[in-house]
């Protein structure tokens, strides 16, 4: 049976996705007169889109995970505060970063800060590799949510995207959350997220009429990568790391692929899987499906880990996730057949 007794959990996304899609309605005239996204030779896009939508994410997870916790539907304590705090000042540096690009050693040191700090907050039975020590553990950690955060930036470039990645992961992360396999502090952020982009998602859709831009992507890589850490603390490490495979693979493989080409790796580009997918013939749509689709296929590998729970069967999920994102990978870089 599942921890939390009530169904009535299950309206928390229902009250996001409607907090979110109003607030777009509201937001989306004063996005449209000073967050214009103008496209250049790295852009997705043709014309001069609104950016900002993730406002109004992160506007209705806050408010639908207070909400919910106040209700009595979810937990909701200093954990879950904590997390929150440090989304929203992720989001205030992506907000000024869209208005006025801000510079790159500042921005990183400022994203370094914010992480350090929630890794530093988090509960010291918080413990993934319990043989190394504590503190090498937080270091690598920090490290990784870094990367984590920027590399959902990164691959914030293509019209719902970010929705066809991160609705699975963060619906399977709720999921997991509801049946105990996860702790309940993760079910009301990935459950209200779940939601925001469910409202988000009708106007981003192609040809996008509003983008995310960093004030959304930079924190929902925060709110996301640290349900990943709470997930890998219970000893579900092949889970943690299958949910978001698609993503860690074609950023990692893009990153390191420019670094060897002596390419400034820090710059936008168009080097991504899912952006020469587009360049060789593929339609947005068709790549975003394929997207989600190879999501739901990583997320079904992630419950059988879980569920099933032997050595065995979590080597053979990460095989069988890595086979899956190679061949995504392999058909997004070769010209569409036909």
């Amino acid at each position: 049976m599942p921890p939390f007794d009530s169904y009535q959990t299950l309206l928390i996304p229902v009250v996001a996705a409607l907090i979110c899609g109003g607030l777009i309605v509201l937001l989306h005239p004063l996005l449209r007169r000073y967050a214009l996204a103008r496209p250049n030779a790295r852009s997705s896009h043709v014309t001069p889109t609104p950016q900002g939508g993730g406002i109004a994410v992160m506007a209705a997870t806050a408010v639908t995970a207070v909400l919910a916790g106040s209700l009595g539907l979810s937990p909701f304590g200093h954990e879950i505060a904590t997390v929150m705090a440090a989304a929203f000042c992720l989001a205030v540096v992506g907000m000024i970063d869209d208005l006025r690009p801000i510079a790159v050693t500042t921005r990183l040191a400022l994203q370094l800060a914010i992480v350090a700090v929630l890794v530093a907050a988090l509960p010291a039975e918080i413990r993934i590799v319990q043989a190394i020590p504590l503190g090498l553990e937080r270091a690598l950690l920090i490290l990784g949510l870094l990367w984590f955060i920027n590399l959902v930036n990164f691959m914030d470039g293509l019209d719902w995207m970010t929705v066809a990645e991160m609705l699975p992961l963060s619906a399977s992360l709720a999921g997991f959350a509801f049946f105990g396999a996860a702790p309940p502090v993760v079910l009301p952020i990935a459950l209200a997220l779940a939601g925001a982009l469910l409202g988000f998602a009708p106007f981003n859709r192609p040809v996008a009429r509003l983008f995310l831009g960093d004030v959304g992507s930079l924190p929902i890589g925060l709110m996301i990568g640290w349900c990943l850490i709470e997930l890998a603390a219970q000893q579900h490490v092949a889970a943690a790391l299958l949910l978001p495979l698609y993503y860690l693979a074609d950023a990692t493989i893009t990153l390191f692929r420019r670094m060897a080409r002596g390419e400034r790796f820090w710059d936008a580009h168009r080097s991504h899987f899912y952006q020469r997918a587009t360049d060789n013939g593929f339609g947005v749509g068709q790549v975003v499906a394929e997207v989600f689709l190879l999501n739901l296929y990583l997320a079904g590998l992630a419950v059988a880990s879980i569920v099933i729970g032997s050595i065995a069967v979590n080597a053979i999920g990460l095989v069988l996730g890595a086979i899956g994102v190679m061949v995504v990978l392999v058909r997004f870089s070769k010209p569409r057949a036909g």
